[in-house]
């Protein structure tokens, strides 16, 4: 057999799938594009389409918020070990991801549905994750902060919606409804996006008819990746570098001096490129759109750092022809809203479940163990006695 070698696998078509597109033109989500659904969906209304497979009515919608309200306490147990991840966060030899990977993994000793791959199952597996996760990232954020815990017998305040919540438990503050918006529309732009690295392994993972919560965990760890999910923090953390080596003002000489030097350095610039999007991300507009429009009412720093990141994307448009992706307009929107930057992979975790979730519940229902072969480039045929 000849099989043609593509490094990364890069254009090569893994499988089949219903429920995401990706591609120059558009992205959609189960037949809705994904201005569409910035526009005009909540992020509850996507996840229901996202893991239910429809689009819900009003009375469906009800019941699913209702449901995942009702799902957002974490076992205190993992309240526990969220204490006890404090000082190995605080100390560098682990990161937020970290504890929410272990987190997840434990919710799965805990579910009683853990070892059944039924649709039924996994569907309910899926809600209690997606109700979750915001909870174990918000309780980790207060731990750090040296706060009290947020409404820990209830997972925050049942009146707020899934996107306002998470922010309430991160910060003990009820969000304005403009901030809330914005992190709804975000959670909407990082739900699913086909087969990515994370999706890819959480694929693999359930192709060996793993279980639901092996396969996120396998995900997250994928996902902490700054060539990955990992990049909007990595993109803050660049612009956050640019504003410490040239000074508060954008003096656009200064930037492009300093992206030069980037350049001959060779360093990787994290949010931009995309190895589908060769012409723009879809998404990185609309949240860049909204950051903007959330920094004009926060302050004139936070508006001077979307001001640094516009230049920083003209440099490489013009220079290197290379768009931002999606991380890069999170990173500056996210900041503006406060968020520890070490989260803001983690609150992509809140919002891929989704997706993740989706897609191993697709894997179990028509499963091929996906076993791919490798070209083998090293030393021929050796004796050991030779």
């Amino acid at each position: 057999m000849t099989a043609t070698v593509t490094k990364g696998l890069e254009g090569i078509i893994a499988g089949e799938t219903q429920i995401c597109s990706v591609d120059q033109g558009q992205l959609i989500y189960r037949g809705y594009e994904i201005h569409d659904l910035a526009e005009n969906a909540t992020f509850e209304d996507v996840a229901y389409v996202l893991l239910v497979g429809t689009k819900p009515n009003a009375d469906e919608l009800r019941a699913f918020k209702r449901e995942l309200v009702e799902m957002r306490a974490i076992p205190s147990s993992i309240i526990d070990f969220l204490k006890t991840a404090k000082a190995p966060l605080e100390a560098g030899t682990a990161v937020p991801m970290d504890v929410l990977r272990t987190g997840v993994s434990m919710l799965g000793h805990l579910d009683e549905d853990c070892q059944d791959n039924s649709p039924e199952a996994n569907l309910r597996k899926s809600k209690r994750l997606l109700a979750k996760i915001p909870t174990i990232i918000g309780h980790m954020q207060t731990i750090l902060d040296a706060k009290p815990l947020v409404e820990p017998d209830t997972g925050g305040d049942p009146e707020l919606g899934h996107a306002a919540n998470l922010l309430y438990l991160m910060t003990g503050e009820r969000p304005s409804g403009e901030a809330a918006h914005v992190m709804d529309v975000s959670l909407i732009l990082y739900a699913e996006h086909d087969f990515n690295a994370s999706t890819f392994a959480s694929r693999v993972i359930a192709g060996t008819l793993s279980d639901m919560h092996g396969a996120v965990t396998g995900a997250i760890a994928a996902l902490k990746g700054p060539l990955h999910g990992g990049a909007n923090e990595a993109a803050m953390d660049m612009l956050s570098e640019i504003r410490q080596d040239i000074g508060a003002e954008n003096d656009p000489e200064k930037i492009r001096a300093w992206m030069h030097k980037a350049f001959e350095e060779k360093r990787k610039l994290m949010g931009f490129g995309h190895r589908v999007y060769k012409n723009g991300d879809h998404r990185a507009p609309i949240l860049n759109g909204l950051g903007r429009n959330l920094a004009e009412k926060t302050g004139d720093a936070f508006l001077k750092l979307f001001d640094l990141g516009a230049e920083v994307q003209k440099i490489m448009l013009e220079e290197k022809n290379i768009h931002p992706n999606v991380d890069f307009p999170c990173g500056m929107t996210y900041f503006t809203m406060g968020i520890p930057v070490p989260q803001y992979t983690p609150i992509f975790v809140a919002s891929r479940i989704t997706g993740w979730c989706a897609h191993i519940s697709e894997q179990h229902a028509n499963n091929r163990l996906i076993r791919p072969v490798a070209k083998y480039t090293g030393p021929a045929m050796r004796s050991w006695n030779g």
